[in-house]
């Protein structure tokens, strides 16, 4: 599992569908794109969770990064991506064998949103499987890059 961690004054996710346009928006917090792996489990979920909680990206008083996004009363955007599992080592078009498939990917992602709403973190989603247009205002910039598999 990898997740991109960006440190946001606010941020948004919007879908265009046949109906109408939604918008999720988030104001001070971090934006998480999470990619899940085919070997990926509920162990790789609880790892990063645990982390991101914890993380201390925010400017204390004395303008050092020692404060997680809890204790600045912060929120999350997630967005699930697959393309983090982009290999493009044999050829300039990415294969994306390692991503999940989306029974996996969506257990997983869905498992993510809510061990971070059990955290005590405000989290909007963006939309799982869909085309989506990110906007966000980074803050930094800070960006914080995060394997399961190495933590």
């Amino acid at each position: 599992m990898i997740v991109v961690i960006q440190v946001v004054d606010q941020a948004s996710v919007s879908i265009f569908g046949k109906l109408k346009e939604t918008e999720r928006k988030i104001d001070k917090g971090l934006v998480v794109f999470l990619g899940v792996s085919r070997l990926d489990s509920e162990v790789d979920v609880n790892k990063l969770i645990k982390k991101i909680i914890k993380l201390r990206v925010f400017p204390d008083d004395n303008k050092k990064m020692n404060l997680d996004v809890k204790t600045i009363g912060g929120e999350v955007l997630l967005i699930s991506q697959f393309t983090l599992f982009g290999n493009v080592k044999k050829c300039n078009r990415p294969d994306f064998f390692a991503a999940a498939d989306k029974e996996l990917a969506v257990k997983l992602y869905d498992l993510f949103t809510v061990k971070l709403t059990e955290a005590g973190l405000p989290v909007k989603t963006g939309y799982f499987g869909e085309h989506m247009k990110i906007d966000s205002n980074l803050n930094g910039p800070v960006t914080i890059i995060m394997e399961s598999d190495k933590i």
